[in-house]
C-alpha cells in the first residue's frame, strides 16, 4: 500500500514543480504554413501597412516599437515600409513579393497553446443631440480634467503595455469614480456632456466599442472615439448575465443582450453597474470613406476587416499578422466562414488580453454589425517580421 501512495506522492510533486508555459512564446514558421495564403486579397490590407508604417517610419531609427526589443528597431523596418510607398494598390501580387522578401512568419503561442479566441468589434450608429431634451437624456462624456492616465511602462519595463487611472488627492494617486457613481450623477453639473443620447444600453455599447457614429437631431453626422477611461478593469456583463442565468452561454452575443437590457429596464441598470469600467469620449470628424475608421491605440486610422486588436502588454502596435480563424457570415450570421487574411495590430482593448487573443475591426454599418456582434472563434495568428527580427526573437523564446 505504502508503494502506490509513494508513487502517487512523487507524480503530485513532479506536477506542482513542472514549469508553466511561458504566458508568450514564439516559434519559426514559414508562408506554406499560413492557412489560405495564397487565396487572400492581399492587397487590401495595403492601406493598413501603409498607415502603420507612416506611424513607425517617423520615429528615430533606432527606437524600438512601442518600447518592445523584440519587435525590432524602427530601423529594421524601414527597408520593408520604403519598398511598400512604391506598390500600387490593390496589387495581390506584388505586395505578396514584397512580403516574401523581407518579411518572416512567426507563430504564436500562449501559455503553450497555438490556439486562441478571436472576437469582433464595430462602429455603433446611435441617435444624439447636442442638448439634452425630450428622449435624449444619457450622456457621453469627456475626458474629465482631473482624471490621469499613467502608462506604467514609463517607471519599469517589467510593466509595459499596462496602464493605471486616478485621480490625484493630497500628492496620491487614488482610484477614480466607477461607472455606478457615474451614472448616480458623480460628473453632472461639469458641463462634461459631449452630446446626449436616447439610450441607455446604445450608450453602454458604445462604450464597449470605443468608437462610434452618432446621427444628430438636427440631422448632422458626427464620429466619437475614445479619449480615456476611468482605470477600472472591465467586467463583460454577458459573463455575470450567465452566472445569474439569464442567458444561456451558447447565446450571449451583442444582440442578445442589448434584446434582454430593453426587455428588461428596470433590472438594465444594476445589470450594467456591474462593469465598473468607464469611456470618455472625444470628438472626431466623420468617415471619408469605407476605409477611414476611427483612431486606433497604434495611432492610425482602422481599416475595417484588416485592423486587430490586440494585448498591448504582450506586442508592439502596428506589426503585420496572418490570421487563421473563422467569423460569421453577414448574410447568415449563425454560419462561419473562413478568416484567413493579412491584418495589422493597430488597436488594444479592455477584453483583450493574452498572447493569443485579437478583436477584429468590422466598420459600420449593420453588416458589420452582425459579424462583430456574435463573432466569439477560435483561431492563431503569426507574426510577420524582417527577416533578422524574426530569427532572433526564435532562437531566444523557442
Amino acid at each position: 500500500m505504502l508503494r502506490p501512495l509513494l508513487a502517487a506522492l512523487l507524480l503530485l510533486t513532479a506536477a506542482a514543480c513542472a514549469p508553466k508555459p511561458p504566458p508568450i512564446a514564439f516559434r519559426a514558421a514559414g508562408f506554406d504554413d499560413l492557412p489560405g495564403y495564397g487565396q487572400d486579397r492581399i492587397g487590401e490590407a495595403k492601406p493598413a501597412l501603409e498607415r502603420s508604417c507612416a506611424r513607425i517610419s517617423a520615429r528615430s531609427p533606432e527606437r524600438s516599437l512601442d518600447g518592445f526589443d523584440r519587435y525590432g528597431s524602427v530601423a529594421e523596418w524601414l527597408p520593408f515600409c520604403a519598398a511598400l510607398a512604391s506598390l500600387p494598390r490593390g496589387d495581390d501580387a506584388a505586395l505578396r513579393r514584397l512580403i516574401e522578401a523581407e518579411l518572416q512568419p512567426v507563430a504564436v503561442l500562449g501559455e503553450g497553446k497555438a490556439q486562441g479566441l478571436f472576437t469582433g468589434y464595430y462602429e455603433p450608429l446611435v441617435r444624439g443631440s447636442r442638448k439634452r431634451h425630450g428622449a435624449y437624456q444619457v450622456p457621453l462624456y469627456r475626458q474629465p480634467p482631473d482624471l490621469v492616465q499613467v502608462d506604467l511602462g514609463e517607471f519599469r519595463d517589467s510593466l509595459k503595455g499596462q496602464r493605471i487611472a486616478g485621480r490625484v488627492r493630497a500628492g496620491r494617486l487614488h482610484p477614480y469614480d466607477d461607472r455606478a457613481r457615474i451614472d448616480e450623477g458623480a460628473l453632472a453639473n461639469r458641463n462634461l456632456e459631449l452630446v446626449w443620447l436616447d439610450d441607455a444600453s446604445d450608450a453602454f455599447f458604445l462604450q464597449v466599442q470605443g468608437s462610434g457614429l452618432v446621427q444628430l437631431d438636427d440631422g448632422g453626422q458626427i464620429r466619437v472615439g475614445f479619449a480615456a477611461q476611468n482605470g477600472f478593469p472591465y467586467v463583460a456583463i454577458g459573463k455575470v448575465m450567465i452566472e445569474r442565468g439569464l442567458l444561456d452561454r451558447a447565446d450571449v452575443s451583442l444582440q442578445s443582450i442589448r434584446a434582454w437590457l430593453r426587455a428588461h429596464p428596470d433590472a438594465a441598470p444594476e445589470l450594467l453597474r456591474q462593469n465598473p469600467s468607464y469611456v470618455f469620449f472625444r470628438e472626431l470628424p466623420p468617415p471619408k470613406d469605407d476605409t477611414d475608421g476611427p483612431r486606433g491605440a497604434g495611432g492610425v486610422a482602422l481599416v475595417p476587416g484588416r485592423s486587430l486588436a490586440v494585448d498591448r502588454s504582450l506586442f508592439a502596435l502596428n506589426l503585420p499578422v496572418w490570421l487563421a480563424a473563422s467569423a460569421p457570415d453577414a448574410a447568415a450570421p449563425f454560419a462561419d466562414r473562413p478568416l484567413q487574411r493579412l491584418m495589422v495590430m493597430q488597436d488594444t482593448g479592455g477584453a483583450i488580453r493574452g498572447a493569443v487573443r485579437g478583436d477584429v475591426f468590422w466598420g459600420h454599418g449593420d453588416a458589420a454589425e452582425a459579424i462583430a456582434g456574435r463573432m466569439k472563434n477560435p483561431g492563431r495568428y503569426w507574426l510577420l517580421l524582417p527577416k533578422a527580427v524574426a530569427a532572433r526573437l526564435t532562437a531566444t523564446t523557442s
